[in-house]
């Protein structure tokens, strides 16, 4: 069994701005957790630790009990991956297909070509999030959406055992998000993604992690994490929270401010 832990975690810019305190955190195979919280809470930092883009000030990040960082970078990218929050299409032209086989470059020695079967998990992949059809348009002529689900089949391809998303539903319509976050939970590995939506994280977390002010201020399943006080706390909003009537999870409904007029629903009486 994959273990992903995090343990006593601080991490300090070289300017000496402190962005995350002491976060201790865990998932085991086949766990979605959540990571949640306004901007500039330390979603994407803490991301970034865990997947040894940024080493921690203090504290570790244990994969299966051994410290993430002292492990060789190809042995770390064989067994995490990762989808960032802007996939930027940059300048290189490299197809989608390209882009999305580098996902095998862990598995391979460097001067290795790519397989037969490499390119059969490629075209997979592609099909799995919907975009095979744009297997040979380059990739900086994607949209942002088309990027992104490129990005998520390319994790796919690298057969990690943990997955790390940050933000992994931006510039996705409803549809895709939707398939986007149940693809990640079926795959059966360590999911750890920051997301903004809150309805989505009750509905496709196992467990959310509340951060604020580059702390954890609270961390359980769903439906004892997202209360109308901690939204108030953490967000500064009027909020309902109640069970859906079909799906069980929590359901956030937000609040205008006191005061705001708001335009009545049709076919209501307007006084």
């Amino acid at each position: 069994m994959t273990t992903l832990r995090t343990e006593s975690l601080s991490y300090t810019t070289p300017q000496g701005r402190a962005l995350l305190h002491d976060i201790t955190l865990g998932a085991a195979d086949g766990e979605t957790v959540g990571l949640v919280g306004p901007n500039g809470s330390g979603k994407t930092t803490l991301l970034r630790c865990v997947y040894a883009a940024l080493r921690p000030t203090a504290g570790r990040v244990l994969l299966d009990g051994a410290d993430l960082h002292a492990l060789p970078v190809k042995a770390r990218a064989r067994r995490i991956a990762t989808v960032p929050q802007d996939a930027d299409a940059g300048s290189i032209e490299l197809s989608v297909h390209e882009i999305v086989a580098m996902g095998r470059s862990p598995h391979h020695r460097f001067w290795e070509a790519d397989t037969t079967a490499d390119h059969a998990l490629v075209r997979e992949a592609l099909a799995r999030v919907g975009i095979a059809d744009l297997a040979g348009r380059p990739f900086p002529s994607l949209s942002g959406g088309e990027r992104q689900r490129a990005l998520v089949a390319r994790a796919l391809v690298q057969q990690p055992d943990v997955v790390v998303l940050d933000e992994p539903t931006n510039h996705l319509d409803i549809r895709y998000q939707l398939e986007v976050l149940s693809l990640v939970r079926e795959l059966g590995t360590v999911n750890l993604l920051a997301l903004h939506d809150l309805n989505l994280a009750a509905y496709y977390c196992d467990r959310i992690c509340v951060l604020a002010g580059g702390r954890v201020v609270a961390s359980g399943p769903p439906a004892d994490v997202l209360t109308a006080d901690l939204l108030a706390e953490v967000y500064g909003v009027n909020a309902e929270v109640s069970v859906h009537p079909v799906t069980g999870a929590p359901t956030v409904v937000y609040l205008p401010p006191s005061g705001t007029r708001v335009p009545p629903a049709p076919g209501l009486p307007t006084s």
